[in-house]
């Protein structure tokens, strides 16, 4: 699959190795705390991956984790109990969630979102190739300099700098229709869940 350009638009590229370069606290490891639930979570790809579980425990040892890394490690070594399907719709709401999270809480990242203008952002995998989740969340660049992709975060990205931007024409910076909660409020009941899904 092609990631379909947005006409003659700018490319800015981020990866998630990278968090010390300046576009680099677009990926989910740069070091920014997000709170979430009484805790607070090193980055948003703890949170992300804990927001995968219902299980409160489970969640707890993800939270307990130092590294960004070791947090995907322990989420990817429960892998059979996760209860939101890696790259469904509510695992791709839920990374839109943490962003959003991200973005309140940091409020110098809300300025510099807006500042990438109308530029493609795009998680460049090229690095670390085709395996995983890499084609899903990000983008691959070909030799002919297309990309192949779905570039899933990259998109989520410029639809939260859009609603930012749409705000900010509003002139109304604290109406917050930008932010939205998570999918379903009680992690630990099925039911519930099951019903936010329909």
């Amino acid at each position: 699959m092609k990631y379909e350009k947005f006409g003659d638009s700018t490319e800015i590229t981020f990866t998630q190795e990278e968090v010390e370069l300046p576009l680099g606290w677009l990926g989910n490891i740069s070091p920014h705390p997000i709170e979430f639930d009484g805790l607070t979570w090193c980055t948003s790809e703890a949170l992300f991956q804990a927001l995968r579980f219902y299980d409160g425990t489970i969640r707890d040892e993800i939270w307990e984790q130092t590294s960004p890394m070791d947090a995907k490690l322990k989420a990817k070594s429960k892998k059979d109990q996760m209860d939101v399907e890696p790259r469904g719709e509510i695992d791709v709401q839920n990374m839109s969630y943490c962003l959003r999270l991200k973005v309140k809480q940091h409020p110098d990242l809300r300025q510099q979102l807006i500042d990438t203008g109308y530029s493609e952002i795009i998680e460049d995998v090229t690095s670390r190739g085709r395996r995983g989740s890499n084609l899903f969340w990000g983008a691959l660049r070909l030799e002919d300099g297309n990309w192949e992709g779905r570039n899933k975060l990259g998109i989520l990205w410029m639809d939260l700098r859009g609603a930012l931007r749409a705000e900010d024409a509003d002139d109304d910076e604290d109406s917050g229709h930008w932010f939205s909660p998570p999918i379903y409020d009680d992690y630990g009941d099925d039911e519930d869940a099951a019903d936010a899904e329909e």
